[in-house]
């Protein structure tokens, strides 16, 4: 049958006829040409320069198409309509969009970011700060979360994550956070920070950045950051102290590892295995994790540290000092010896005090004991209050001096053993310094006490008579007691 008989049979045109001679399936419509659009060809070089510059803008500061076609329109008099601009600013978007190459993965390597989350933290919610490493080829992942994003918790992170795998990468994947890289010179290199070249230089990894931008570059690790936020902090995790998260959140890492993935044949930790036989050994001492910086104290023997002010004993007043602040610790040194340790404030403008830093110059300015803003909230047993009272009943003003000095010796003794002291000299009614110094050595050397009123005829021995109610019941009748 001819292809004309067979259109005349059927009823329909010879053109179809030979589409079925020559495709299997309906092909669809075809254009035998370009689409001529004579409104809009002459404004294409223009929008295509437009998208062009675009791509270097923020994603939310990118013309629309309907920006676009008002431009066209109040800049180069374009008279067409806005449907034939959006669908050419469609297609060609299309055509802009990135494809990506399918990676694999050798083991022994790692990748790093941070992300964000919201938490309750000791019954306050705040924004806290993970980091997450994870191994491409095994999938094997830690995590940890901070209060903030710092050097000392990226590093201290790192040294979490190395102790928590049993070994070191041989290189590790980062994009171009600050606390890394301090600049991107011209040919492309970074020069690194000074924390992070003492990271690299301890553990001896091999550092690999992604391009400014692209976090496609270091996708397993986006991906992980991504897991984490939805399955570990959904709903918002609440617990007592970042203490108690953390070892909630390296439970879970623990729990993940007898995971199956899509396209695996074997568990996470299975595959693992083989990223650790890779794994460079761990360093006999870890890093010390944390930030170092100089200060100088002040008159109010206060070091600031990133904006708060913790404070040191005050005969280190007006010297150079060394701060190294730790996630959860400031500790501040002079010379080689650690002279304060103090949690880690991450309020604004806050103060940090220990009340014995300040004793040795309040026994000077007795006055100031009232009104010393260190020993406010300072919470003492009660005894403490009875011997300062007491004492200022016998002695006066020499007796805030003697009470100081009471203090002083938590300087050296624990707060047990001195109130111990202070209530067996309340007992024994020698009300004094040296009578309780004298007790608490006793207990701490555990021997007798051996208060001889003789040896201190300083130490005046408080004798308090009870009053006889049959005297008081005559006061009140008007007789004599």
């Amino acid at each position: 049958m001819s292809r004309r008989e067979a259109a005349r049979l059927f009823g329909i045109d010879r053109r179809s006829v030979d589409k079925m001679l020559r495709f299997s399936v309906p092909p669809g419509y075809r254009r035998s040409k370009p689409v001529v659009r004579p409104k809009l060809d002459p404004f294409i070089v223009i929008i295509d320069r437009i998208l062009e510059d675009d791509s270097e803008r923020p994603k939310k500061q990118r013309h629309t198409s309907k920006r676009i076609f008002e431009r066209l329109r109040d800049e180069h008099g374009f008279a067409g309509g806005i449907t034939i601009v959006k669908d050419y600013v469609h297609a060609a978007r299309e055509r802009q969009r990135e494809m990506f190459v399918p990676l694999s993965h050798p083991p022994g390597h790692a990748q790093v970011d941070f992300g964000e989350a919201l938490a309750v933290i000791d019954g306050v919610e705040r924004k806290i700060h993970f980091l997450a490493m994870d191994l491409p080829h095994s999938d094997g992942c830690f995590v940890k979360a901070y209060p903030q994003e710092t050097s000392e918790a990226f590093c201290d992170g790192h040294v979490s994550a190395f102790a928590f795998f049993g070994g070191v990468p041989i290189s590790i994947l980062y994009d171009n956070t600050k606390i890394a890289v301090a600049r991107i010179l011209g040919d492309g290199t970074r020069k690194r920070t000074r924390v992070f070249s003492e990271l690299v230089s301890h553990y001896l990894f091999a550092d690999r950045f992604g391009r400014p931008g692209k976090g496609n570059d270091k996708g397993k690790v986006e991906g992980l950051v991504g897991y984490c936020r939805r399955n570990f902090m959904v709903p918002v995790p609440r617990f007592s102290s970042f203490e108690d998260f953390n070892r909630w959140l390296e439970q879970q890492c623990r729990r993940r590892m007898a995971d199956r993935l899509r396209g695996h044949g074997e568990t996470i930790g299975e595959r693992l295995e083989r990223d650790r036989a890779h794994f460079q050994p761990l360093p006999v001492v870890a890093y010390d994790a944390c930030d170092k910086c100089c200060a100088r104290v002040s008159s109010l023997s206060l070091v600031r540290y990133r904006g708060n002010d913790y404070s040191v004993p005050s005969a280190y007043g007006h010297r150079e000092v060394l701060v190294r602040g730790y996630v959860h610790e400031v500790v501040i040194a002079c010379g080689a010896e650690i002279i304060a340790r103090h949690r880690r404030s991450w309020e604004k403008e806050d103060f940090v005090f220990d009340p014995l830093h300040y004793l040795a110059l309040l026994e000077q300015k007795t006055n100031a004991l009232d009104q010393a803003a260190p020993l406010v909230g300072w919470e003492l047993p009660e005894a403490f209050a009875t011997m300062r009272r007491l004492l200022e009943a016998r002695i006066g003003k020499k007796g805030k001096r003697e009470f100081v000095q009471v203090l002083r010796l938590l300087e050296t003794f624990a707060l047990d053993d001195v109130h111990h002291g202070i209530r067996s000299a309340l007992d024994r009614g020698t009300i004094g310094f040296d009578a309780v110094k004298h007790l608490v050595l006793c207990r701490i050397e555990r021997r007798p006490p051996r208060l001889d009123m003789t040896v201190y005829p300083y130490l005046p021995k408080a004798r308090v008579h009870a009053t006889s109610p049959q005297s008081y019941m005559s006061l009140l009748a008007g007789g004599r007691s």
